[in-house]
């Protein structure tokens, strides 16, 4: 007997099939019986799916003699199912990878449920991919299995049988089959989901949902769409038959109203002339079920009215909405004027020599190298005043309370900075502030160059897929200082940014925590923030720390190496394995693909969230990365560094690299998992070769990190003091002076 019985019904779909039924036959747990239903497709679907009979003896196909719609054709193969769990999937639609064993291991971890509830995410016909946006529900869900009745929220999923499995037992003792219809995913599950006495989740996209540009078929115009109002009926006469279900009706109630209301909204669904007709039955549908004192009120309060009213009430919010654009622009130019003249004022009145803004990551916080010269100015230039700038109220509650801090766009944003004498940054601030003469922009950068950016990218349009150039030069024009850590950063900077500034070889300041804490000893330290007791990792546990980066070959930034769960399994006892995701992909499916259930079950630490970086950098005992410019940072801590690069030539086409790094790789390169796995389980990941590739490159591109970065900044840019030479053991260059000029190049 199969682990999963998928399900497979297939009509009119044959551009599209192939690569449903390889995302199924390619999965790496193999236990399962894929099920396809040819619903007498009029194209290429039935010779498809022989074909791929012919050559794989998991996959069954039936032919039906005629075509009986989705529902039906799912049933056809519920009855040919001999797998403990039934999996439904479109034949449009496709399975991640790993996506079959996560179920499977969840499965096992929660006793087999009666339903298991996955995430999935939206694929765009143009290449785009959005997570559910209400993957939140599965993380609220927890471990432990519940019913419909104690966790509710569960039900405010996508009513689709895609996004669950079933077990086989309970669908067929309850006697659950698919209605004929349009709307059947609805009448099948409510049922399902209020029936099931143990569900559980899986917080993990397994299915992408593909958008097709002429959209599903709920999306053509038909009178078809009258059947919700029989998928509805079939509801209600299935929880008036168990007495038990009676306290859902009023969510039922008020959900079938809504349904209907957004189908009757929509512009594309129904007829015209059909609209009148669709409502007045929703109203008598919505009289002949509300249950005794059921509350009509909020949006569902028009269907206990008439059509007529429901019209006007229409135009009435799509007036006021009209009225609330152009009340809203109307708004914006007032406020833009009056916000253009409050800055105005303030830039006529004269430069505040002491006041420093800092911002850092887009506003997003006290991070990186503006952090730490801003810690350094409390430290050693009283005199001088900080203001943070962020970008919302909620990041300014991330801040310590002795922080001072402005919210962008604010009036106080705009008086604070019309007078700063000084700016810190690590990016680009945005069209505003204007520079006024006398200000002082200094500009840290967000680590050592690898990857090509500014002006460099003009020749990789792939790479700067939305990014405006021209426009980010003109920003970075404002600069008066760049930052560097070694001549091959400063190199660079004034090549990819051609603007007049001074390159100042101060160091990185983030990195000064490295430079001090590390000196080649164990992430086993008190230096790291708590980190290892916040993630519950052992204090003898060697911490391995995956950093990989973004690729700009994929839409989405992200492409799966390897499974981290293989990884962390390999390595064995005694070992914690820490994944930190590039920072424009925390948000994204990225996490969803794994990361977050793997977390949550204790297999990896997702350190992606983790707001200072150098506190997992120094936890950690060895870094694992492909591209990332973290390797520069960690280099400081004279640890090992293994290089993944298995899709370094793809990585260099696409976006460019300032060096060849298999060939001045910061330890041992593998490229490919088998050799990766080879580096550790042999212990030549941390061999005398490993040290000496690593002392190399840190000479070369570590050169002016010293641990005296910061203090370099705020004495030399912000006090005006002389330059302070690099500190004891800090690497040389030859012929240099401790000279605010030796350290300055033009």
């Amino acid at each position: 007997m199969p682990r999963f019985s998928v399900i497979v019904p297939c009509f009119k779909v044959q551009g599209f099939l192939r690569e449903c039924l390889e995302s199924v036959l390619t999965q790496s747990f193999g236990d399962f019986e894929l099920i396809a239903v040819d619903d007498r497709s009029p194209d290429g679907c039935g010779a498809i799916l022989d074909e791929y009979a012919g050559r794989d003896p998991r996959v069954r196909v039936l032919h039906l003699p005629r075509n009986v719609g989705l529902g039906r054709a799912r049933n056809a193969g519920t009855a040919e199912a001999s797998g403990d769990y039934l999996f439904f999937l479109d034949s449009d639609d496709s399975l991640t990878p790993g996506a079959l064993r996560a179920m499977a291991d969840r499965l096992a971890e929660a006793a087999d449920p009666d339903v298991l509830v996955f995430d999935h995410a939206r694929t765009y016909w143009w290449g785009g991919t959005r997570r559910n946006a209400l993957a939140e529900v599965l993380a609220e869900a927890g471990p432990d299995t519940f019913t419909a009745e104690e966790f509710p929220r569960i039900l405010d999923l996508l009513t689709v049988v895609w996004n669950k499995v079933y077990r086989r037992a309970f669908v067929s003792s309850q006697g659950f089959e698919f209605s004929p219809g349009y709307y059947e995913d609805t009448a099948w599950t409510f049922p399902v989901m209020l029936s099931a006495r143990r569900i559980a989740v899986l917080d993990r996209i397994c299915v992408n949902y593909r958008q097709r540009r002429q959209g599903n078929i709920l999306s053509t115009t038909s009178r078809r769409h009258f059947d919700i109002h029989d998928q509805y009926d079939r509801i209600f006469a299935f929880v008036a038959a168990r007495p038990h279900l009676a306290s859902w009706r009023p969510y039922l109630h008020r959900k079938m109203g809504e349904h209907c209301l957004d189908v009757l909204a929509k512009p594309d669904r129904l007829p015209p002339g059909d609209k009148a007709e669709f409502f007045r039955l929703t109203t008598r549908m919505f009289r002949i079920h509300r249950p005794e004192g059921a509350l009509v009120d909020g949006e569902v309060a028009v269907l206990a009215g008439s059509w007529p009213a429901y019209l006007l009430k229409r135009q009435a919010a799509r007036a006021g909405q009209q009225a609330a654009r152009q009340t809203g622009a109307l708004c914006g130019a007032v406020t833009a004027r009056a916000r253009a003249c409050w800055a105005d004022v303030h830039r006529r009145r004269p430069l505040d020599p002491q006041l420093v803004v800092y911002s850092a990551s887009s506003h997003r916080g006290m991070l990186g190298d503006p952090a730490a010269v801003y810690a350094k100015a409390r430290e050693i230039a009283s005199g001088l005043r900080g203001v943070w700038v962020v970008r919302d109220a909620e990041t300014a509650a991330t801040l310590p309370p002795d922080v001072e801090h402005v919210i962008v766009g604010s009036r106080r944003h705009l008086e604070i900075t019309a007078r700063a004498k000084f700016f810190v940054n690590d990016v680009n601030w945005p069209g505003s502030p204007a520079k006024r003469p006398g200000s002082v922009h200094i500009h840290t950068h967000q680590g050592t160059p690898l990857k090509y950016l500014g002006a460099d990218l003009l020749d990789k349009p792939g790479a700067r897929l939305g990014l405006d150039v021209p426009r980010m030069l003109r920003r970075a024009d404002r600069w008066d200082y760049s930052l560097v850590a070694s001549r091959h950063a400063e190199l660079v900077w004034e090549r990819a940014y051609p603007c007049h500034f001074t390159s100042v070889r101060t160091g990185s300041p983030r990195n000064d925590v490295l430079v001090h804490h590390g000196a080649g000893g164990s992430g086993a330290c008190g230096t790291c923030g708590g980190f290892r007791e916040r993630h519950g990792i052992p204090a003898d546990h060697t911490v391995v720390l995956y950093a990989p980066t973004r690729r700009d070959y994929r839409r989405t930034g992200h492409v799966d190496r390897f499974d981290p769960a293989r990884l962390a399994a390999d390595l064995g006892e005694g070992h914690t394995l820490v994944v930190r995701l590039h920072p424009s992909l925390a948000a994204g499916p990225a996490r969803g693909m794994g990361l977050a259930e793997l977390a949550r079950r204790g297999v990896v630490v997702d350190a992606t969230d983790e707001p200072r970086v150098q506190d997992v950098l120094l936890a950690s005992d060895v870094l694992v990365t492909d591209y990332s410019s973290v390797m520069f940072d960690y280099a400081n801590l004279d640890r090992p560094i293994v290089v993944h690069a298995d899709d370094w030539p793809a990585f260099t086409a696409s976006r460019g690299a300032y060096l060849d790094l298999p060939a001045e790789a910061p330890g041992h390169v593998a490229h490919s998992y088998r050799e990766l796995a080879r580096l550790f389980a042999s212990g030549h990941w941390r061999d005398e070769e490993s040290a000496r590739l690593r002392a190399r490159f840190r000479a070369r591109f570590c050169e002016f990190d010293d641990g005296r970065a910061a203090e370099r900044v705020v004495r030399a840019l912000l006090l005006g003091e002389p330059m302070p030479g690099p500190g004891p053991g800090a690497p040389r260059i030859p012929g240099q002076t401790a000279g605010r000029d030796a350290l300055t190049s033009a």
